[in-house]
């Protein structure tokens, strides 16, 4: 089976489409763990409870966050070196906050001493709290516009600073992304503890899974009513070589909403966020747990494909020189990269699948201060 190049283009886009849902997904719950942990546990015991139901798998989780970063690389080139130095400081303070996590997990209870497991308690939960927000705050940027352009060599070149990347749509996505994953993380918590914990986690989840909804929706209606959106002005040649200054792009407000427009049933996406968050927001409730984590990876599903579409083809649009702006179609890998990476990814995909659903298999089940008793020397 041999795709052309354009269709290539779009395979692409959705893969690394499923790459971020399932890095959100499983590497997302865990962080949400993490973010909860000082809250949800009120003594030593419980937070290892709460701890040991992530323990075993977070680093596993991290695969797909490795992956996503190398499937951008290689299918994306451009914009992996024009968002990696134009969010140069936010993504060294992801990798900061990051660093809290391994050594967080493993040494936090080794020695046994309050005031370092208490610090390591808060480190990790700044290594939950903070990628969420500063990833959300990323696509905020992204919905604007970020302040780039190419020279005739096709040099990037960031105009912006750190601290404008901090502006109030962006602020708010981050409140989305937040709270989308603290909220699949009390879910997950609510499905693994019992007792006072999951009394506690399960109040979580009504509050965060309703801040998402909230502020989903005001992202929403910001996008609708402000000077949102770009659209390509030009002919485009899908097929092209990449090259992203061979088209004219205009700041069009509305346009993030053309695509539901022309295609309807591109409002399944969006209408996939809300039903899915109100399903894990009553399921949770009524302690269906385990089905309420599926609603919740739904919600995950229609929040982040809403970003897409509203901006497809658009993959980084620039807000000083629209014409610079990537999309799927100029600012891909050759065909043969495309071709050779969408082998390895229909290889390779379907087993990290498998493998991670048998782990998380015999891994079910509760986790109870009883457990931490008995394993008081081997448990997280």
């Amino acid at each position: 089976m041999i795709f052309d190049y354009p269709t290539l283009k779009v395979i692409w886009w959705l893969l690394i489409g499923v790459l971020l849902v399932g890095f959100a997904i499983m590497d997302g719950h865990d962080m949400g763990v993490g973010t909860l942990l000082p809250f949800v546990g009120k003594t030593d015991e419980e937070r290892r409870v709460v701890i040991n139901t992530v323990g075993p798998h977070w680093d596993g989780n991290q695969v797909w966050f490795i992956t996503a970063g190398g499937a951008i690389f290689a299918a994306w080139p451009m914009v992996y070196a024009t968002a990696f130095s134009g969010f140069y400081w936010a993504m060294l303070a992801v990798l900061y906050a990051l660093f809290l996590r391994p050594v967080g997990f493993d040494y936090r209870s080794k020695i046994h001493n309050a005031t370092w497991r208490s610090t390591w308690d808060w480190g990790l939960f700044i290594g939950g709290s903070v990628p969420p927000l500063i990833f959300g705050v990323a696509f905020g940027n992204l919905l604007q516009g970020v302040p780039f352009h190419f020279d005739e060599n096709m040099m990037s070149y960031y105009t912006g600073s750190f601290w404008g990347l901090l502006n109030p749509f962006a602020l708010l996505v981050g409140v989305v992304s937040s709270a989308m994953i603290t909220f699949h993380g009390a879910v997950y918590l609510s499905h693994r503890t019992e007792g006072d914990i999951q009394r506690r986690s399960i109040r979580a989840a009504l509050i965060f899974g309703s801040l998402l909804i909230v502020a989903f929706s005001a992202a929403g209606v910001w996008i609708a009513n402000g000077n949102f959106g770009y659209a390509i002005t030009s002919a485009i040649d899908p097929a092209a070589q990449p090259n992203p200054l061979l088209k004219t792009v205009a700041a069009q407000p509305g346009a993030w909403l053309a695509n539901y427009a022309a295609m309807p049933a591109t409002k399944l996406v969006p209408a996939l966020a809300y039903v899915g968050a109100l399903l894990a927001l009553a399921l949770v409730a009524m302690r269906r747990t385990l089905l309420a984590f599926v609603a919740s990876s739904l919600a995950i599903v229609g929040v982040i494909g809403t970003a897409g579409v509203s901006m497809f083809p658009f993959v980084m649009p620039s807000s000083s020189v629209p014409g610079s702006s990537l999309t799927v179609w100029d600012s891909v890998s050759s065909q043969g990269t495309l071709t050779i990476m969408f082998w390895v990814a229909l290889i390779f995909v379907p087993i990290i699948i498998a493998y991670t659903s048998w782990c998380y298999k015999v891994m079910a089940g509760k986790v109870t201060t009883a457990y931490i008793r008995e394993n008081e020397h081997s448990a997280y």
